[in-house]
């Protein structure tokens, strides 16, 4: 296994000092080294994966070094935009490290919403006409680290750094949990023990999906009421709106603040439209939990004026109390004016045994439309 202070050194070496991205699972150790180890402004975790791409190119600019950007790699999408448009030779010519965590590598298990990605993550690659190294925790691959940023400082282009599971040792990082909030798999709880059978439920990708499928599990309910977005990052809330301008069925939005906040546009697009029947709840830990506890900018950021401010005809505001939380979720039903906003604060913890969804997707989705009806 790779070393992630050696790796730093490296990197550092070549007087590469700024970092910015979207954290990664298989990232996660060299992501918790940084974060203890480079100041706040020559780290920075961003939104979406473009915008960090963007921003490693203004700090290119003002500079004239190499940033690093890091993700994993179903963010290539949000990232093929200004790599093509913004850093390309053809255009302006942007020398940059991309670290890209190979989710869904073949021949290797995984979530079935990998699976497709790590399939053509190469493919892909090159297809974007970028060279690459991969790395799997081998003693050469400090050589291959050294030689890919040679590539990217005498062609002037980003070049992409595959890391495979398991190639960096395990860097020990504790996260503070609030025990004044309840967490989220209680808000959870009381959601749905609070909802009558009208509502249907939109849950976003990582552990809000897997929480909510083991609650219906425990309460021995039908899993036909929720639609489980297990990828997807940030567009659980424009999935949920679909429903709700085709449906009579009230429809929640489960969202988390790391997707919230990932595409936070499609709000402007909720607030601008009339229904009486969507409820946006958002459940804010403050952190990217499923991939490893990275903070996100939940802390600076006032989501219920944005949400006010994009249209939302009711805002319920932060809550932090169970007894808060109860009444709140006993209310919904008697709600008219929609869409609503409501953000719930709940502390970091999570169960390191909770489940995933044994069925297949796409029996989901079937199951999600016959009730739906």
């Amino acid at each position: 296994m790779l070393s992630s202070k050696r790796f730093y050194e490296i990197l550092k070496s070549n007087n590469i000092n700024f970092y910015t991205g979207v954290p990664d699972s298989l990232l996660k150790d060299f992501c918790y080294f940084i974060s203890k180890n480079v100041s706040k402004n020559n780290h920075i975790i961003t939104a979406n994966e473009g915008t960090a791409l963007s921003l490693a190119t203004g700090y290119h600019l003002a500079t004239n070094k190499i940033p690093f950007v890091y993700l994993q790699n179903s963010g290539i999408g949000n990232l093929i935009n200004p790599l093509l448009s913004l850093t390309d030779q053809n255009v302006y010519s942007i020398p940059m490290l991309v670290m890209v965590g190979w989710r869904g590598e073949p021949n290797k298990k995984d979530e079935p919403q990998h699976m497709t990605q790590g399939k053509i993550t190469i493919d892909l690659i090159k297809t974007l006409k970028k060279k690459y190294r991969i790395i799997s925790g081998k003693k050469n691959d400090y050589l291959k680290i050294k030689d890919l940023i040679k590539i990217s400082k005498k062609e002037k282009q980003p070049v992409f750094l595959v890391v495979k599971k398991n190639t960096f040792e395990k860097y020990n990082n504790t996260k503070k949990i609030d025990r004044k909030l309840i967490t989220r798999e209680q808000a959870i709880k009381i959601l749905i023990d609070n909802l009558n059978d009208n509502f249907r439920i939109i849950s976003s990708t990582g552990m809000i999906s897997r929480e909510l499928y083991e609650a219906r599990k425990i309460k021995n309910e039908k899993k036909c009421k929720d639609f489980l977005t297990v990828g997807s990052m940030g567009h659980s809330s424009q999935i949920a709106l679909g429903i709700a301008l085709k449906s009579k069925k009230k429809i929640v939005c489960l969202d988390g603040d790391g997707a919230f906040l990932m595409h936070m546009g499609g709000v402007s697009t909720i607030g601008s439209i009339k229904l009486n029947n969507f409820f946006h709840i958002m459940l804010n830990n403050k952190i990217h939990e499923s991939v490893g506890g990275q903070p996100t900018t939940a802390t600076t950021t006032d989501f219920c004026k944005i949400a006010k401010a994009c249209g939302y005809k009711k805002i319920y505001g932060p809550l932090r109390s169970k007894k808060q939380i109860q009444k709140m979720f006993k209310s919904l039903s008697e709600i008219k004016k929609t869409p609503v906003f409501v953000e719930i604060q709940v502390n970091s913890f999570a169960r390191k045994d909770v489940g995933r969804p044994k069925e297949k997707p796409v029996d989901n989705k079937l199951r999600f439309i016959k009730d739906l009806g």
